[in-house]
């Protein structure tokens, strides 16, 4: 397992904007996914970057408002227009090298590696 650490979380009103970072290592050569879990909700996949130009994955209830971009060792989940819904704990994860993302979405179970997490609170 690689240890990811995460950072870049916290309190934005409504319309506001965060960047979150995962940084690990190495990661060149993994794909990269975060996810999110909100209370008493399950963990879901927001977005996803392989190790290929223009292999992304983004769920459809950010798609316009979330970039994910990755430079060498750190992955960034830039997040526009953040509305309330947006409210959960944001972990990344790395695959063990495979380096793909799935266009029609990652499961947890893909990845092996984990962050502790971010909390983003999105709120007026």
């Amino acid at each position: 397992q690689l240890p990811l650490v995460e950072s870049g979380g916290g309190l934005v009103q409504p319309g506001g904007s965060l960047r979150l970072s995962c940084t690990a290592s190495r990661l060149d050569g993994s794909a990269v996914a975060w996810f999110r879990q909100a209370p008493e909700k399950e963990r879901e996949e927001v977005s996803c970057i392989g190790t290929s130009d223009g292999n992304t994955y983004y769920a459809d209830s950010i798609k316009g408002r979330f970039t994910i971009s990755r430079d060498k060792n750190t992955v960034y989940l830039q997040m526009n227009s953040l509305k309330p819904e947006d409210t959960a704990v944001y972990y990344c994860a790395a695959d063990g090298g495979y380096g793909v993302c799935s266009k029609s979405g990652n499961i947890p179970y893909d990845f092996g590696s984990w962050g502790q997490g971010t909390q983003v609170t999105v709120s007026s």
